[in-house]
């Protein structure tokens, strides 16, 4: 797994030089607001108790009536962020990871920022004067979860960021990039930039399917960029999708996995990795042409608290040990460990330090 132009990557936790930067994220930064309400308040905004939806306008004035009322909890999210802060997480070198996208100048903005910091994760965000921090109200009833996401900043990040030299300069520093799919709905422009960048200089760049509509109606960013794509990750439901919508032939998943790996690539020494996730099943993996599964780490009903988030920690796992340069088996036994610490929490929230041995 080492990269032929790369000397080896060592992170430990009394830290060292040459891990700084060596992970950088792209994607639609979200501060999760979190709290525990009644069915009533669900019913005032139109939500469902166990639903996943974007805002509307009628949602809006909902993030501050949330901080003004309840008691809340602050979450650095959105897709590709949770995964870059399991991947510090796991890391244990403050900055070792970078992450990029677009926030507001607002008070969310600010605290967006400090729980990514806190984290040990390198912030590095667009700020938009006009749009306000996007943000994602996760309202706790019982054991449901509603979600209800209003994008806005996040959805208006620009490549003109990624190309101001003391930014570019992050770049130059990764080794390894990660985007998640929803930043093709935003910027496939910037994400392009990335991967050409990371075929230049020999290094890796992963993406993420991340949702079976990204698959149906973004599929052209999302083909523009699959040339470039070393590993790629997704789950069962977004490889159906994404081959029907390729007219791979198939819907058994692991030949799904193999099509995959054949789709055309710039690189060609580097054939491409692909990761799929089955919720319980086990992860089908397909490197140098070759299946394998693994199996996972099953939890009693008792134990799981929320599976939202869990194919997230599955990347962040995943990529803290790919950086370190360990072998694909290492790289997925860490993600099935970290998808399975987030199941057993509220959210995406790192509240111990990990035991992964």
């Amino acid at each position: 797994m080492a990269e032929p132009e790369a000397k080896k990557t060592k992170v430990s936790d009394n830290g060292c030089n040459d891990s700084e930067g060596i992970l950088m994220g792209l994607g639609n930064p979200l501060l999760d607001i979190s709290t525990t309400c009644d069915p009533a308040f669900l019913e005032k905004y139109g939500l469902k108790a166990n639903d996943a939806i974007l805002a509307e306008d009628k949602h809006v004035k909902m993030y501050d009536e949330l901080v003004e009322n309840f008691e809340v909890e602050y979450i650095a999210g959105g897709a590709t962020q949770n995964s870059i802060r399991v991947a510090q997480w796991l890391l244990g070198v403050p900055h070792s990871t970078t992450i990029f996208g677009c926030a507001g100048k607002d008070k969310f903005g600010k605290i967006l920022r400090e729980k990514a910091e806190e984290a040990g994760v390198k912030v590095n965000y667009m700020l938009d004067d006009e749009k306000p921090t996007g943000t994602c109200a996760v309202l706790l009833t019982d054991h449901n979860r509603s979600l209800c996401a209003y994008l806005a900043a996040a959805n208006c990040y620009k490549k003109d960021h990624l190309d101001i030299a003391e930014n570019w300069a992050y770049a130059e520093k990764a080794k390894v990039f990660y985007v998640a799919g929803f930043h093709l709905t935003v910027a496939p422009d910037a994400i392009l930039t990335l991967a050409k960048h990371a075929l230049e200089k020999n290094k890796t760049f992963c993406m993420n399917l991340s949702a079976p509509f990204l698959c149906q109606f973004f599929k052209e960013p999302m083909m523009d960029c699959m040339p470039y794509v070393d590993i790629l990750f997704g789950n069962e439901t977004e490889a159906a999708i994404f081959s029907k919508e390729q007219n791979l032939g198939t819907e058994d998943c692991k030949e799904i996995a193999m099509k995959m790996a054949e789709l055309p690539k710039e690189n060609k020494e580097r054939p491409r990795t692909v990761v799929i996730t089955q919720g319980c099943d086990p992860v089908i993996v397909v490197k140098d042409g070759k299946l394998k599964e693994y199996s996972i780490i099953k939890l009693s009903a008792e134990e799981i608290v929320d599976t939202n988030g869990a194919g997230d920690a599955f990347v962040g796992g995943f990529l803290a040990q790919f950086v370190q340069d360990k072998d694909i088996d290492e790289c997925v036994r860490c993600g099935i460990y970290a998808s399975n610490y987030i199941i057993k929490q509220s959210g995406v929230t790192l509240k111990d330090k990990p035991n992964f041995q």
